[in-house]
């Protein structure tokens, strides 16, 4: 039996300082009911769901441009 050890790691870039920390734990349960399609997203996608499809999605049909721009909402 193997096991992957706790680790903290902490950087340092000019004046900032990061730490992080990883732990290995129980994977939860999948969301029921709720798939989600990020294949085609682009910078500022704006998730929705889509009713047809049954799944929520972040494309280019709605950004934070298409809402401001006329968008429908």
């Amino acid at each position: 039996m193997s096991s992957t050890p706790n680790s903290v790691t902490v950087s340092q870039v000019s004046d900032v300082t990061t730490v992080e920390i990883t732990t290995v734990g129980p994977q939860g349960p999948a969301a029921a009911g709720f798939t989600f399609d990020g294949s085609n997203k682009v910078n500022d996608s704006i998730v929705y769901y889509d009713s047809s499809s049954d799944t929520f999605k972040a494309d280019t049909t709605t950004t934070k441009l298409t809402l401001v721009n006329g968008g429908n909402f």
